[in-house]
């Protein structure tokens, strides 16, 4: 059946928890020393703070940079693994946990729930991957957001989302409902709603779409995931959607220029760069074309560094 071959979507090896990730258990972050050291000053205080019940069913391990100073407004990102993997094995693909402590940013790593073949997912869109599933992984990443924000000095305006795959139709779902939350996103071989009247976000919401151009199981062009299911927009019409919802006045993908050199085992800059003219502050339309790029591209120490960069240069106006 197509749902097995999903189980190869995202293999990248397991690693261990890194170890400046902090274990999100039911008290992740409130003992007296972690509580103390992220606890934001504009919260309320320690012994009024009560995690989200959603947060303590399903906790989630988080990154605190040493760098961070509680009043200082930080940007936060939130990871979303892609099918079959989990935070852990996305973060050590990603390398978003080494990238946090140099340039300062929270990370959350949340897990998707488990399905009935014992993969973890994510309930995005009607095209992947919840299987029928009825959990509400909007609710429960507003959740996470909220919580970061509760512990944490979380800059309104810097709330970024990067996923893949089955996390970067995540990351397009919370951008449509939870817009006035959501800065920017980074997906990765995802994809928004084909039914465009099924995303509609509040506020504009930066958007970078990076798909491989041989994608060989969410296609550049389209098509399915699942055999059964509904279809999945090509990235282009994906980032045409966001310009629209977004208010951009261009009515074509112009290349940027300055294509960049990402990926270990493709020759030359390989990632070309487009994007919609005209779009309002806070608005990006953006597509990053990995020429010959698959499903899971061998990034080199660039990629992480480059997805922050365009994700710090994007907040909410």
């Amino acid at each position: 059946m197509k749902r097995f071959a999903l189980a190869g979507l995202l293999i990248v090896g397991c690693s261990p928890t890194p170890p400046s990730v902090t274990d999100g258990g039911a008290d992740a972050g409130l003992d007296d020393a972690g509580f103390d050291a992220g606890f934001d000053a504009g919260a309320p205080d320690a012994g009024s703070y009560v995690p989200d019940p959603l947060v303590t069913a399903r906790p989630f391990g988080e990154v605190v940079p040493v760098g961070y100073s509680r009043g200082t407004p930080t940007p936060l990102v939130v990871l979303l693994h892609g099918y079959t993997a989990t935070a852990a094995t996305q973060d050590a693909y990603f390398h978003l946990t080494g990238l946090a402590q140099q340039r300062t940013f929270l990370l959350a790593l949340p897990d998707g729930t488990i399905d009935s073949t014992g993969q973890h997912f994510w309930n995005a869109t009607d095209a992947c991957c919840a299987f029928g599933g009825t959990v509400d992984d909007v609710a429960y990443l507003t959740a996470v957001i909220h919580d970061m924000q509760a512990r944490f000095t979380v800059d309104p305006k810097r709330i970024f989302l990067v996923g893949h795959s089955n996390g970067g139709f995540m990351a397009h779902r919370l951008a449509c409902d939870r817009s006035e939350l959501i800065a920017g996103i980074v997906s990765l071989a995802g994809a928004v709603w084909a039914d465009t009247a099924r995303c509609n976000p509040a506020q504009r919401v930066n958007v970078l779409q990076v798909h491989g151009t041989l994608d060989a199981v969410i296609s550049y062009n389209g098509g399915v995931a699942l055999a059964g299911q509904p279809p999945f927009p090509s990235a282009e019409t994906t980032v045409t959607t966001w310009a629209a919802k977004n208010g951009c006045t261009g009515a074509m993908l112009e290349s940027i220029g300055g294509d960049l050199d990402l990926v270990t085992d493709l020759p030359f800059s390989e990632t070309q760069r487009e994007s919609f003219t005209g779009c309002p502050p806070g608005a990006a339309a953006e597509l990053w074309r990995i020429r010959g790029g698959s499903h899971v591209p061998v990034f080199n120490s660039q990629w992480a560094s480059n997805i922050y960069t365009w994700l710090s240069a994007h907040p909410k106006p």
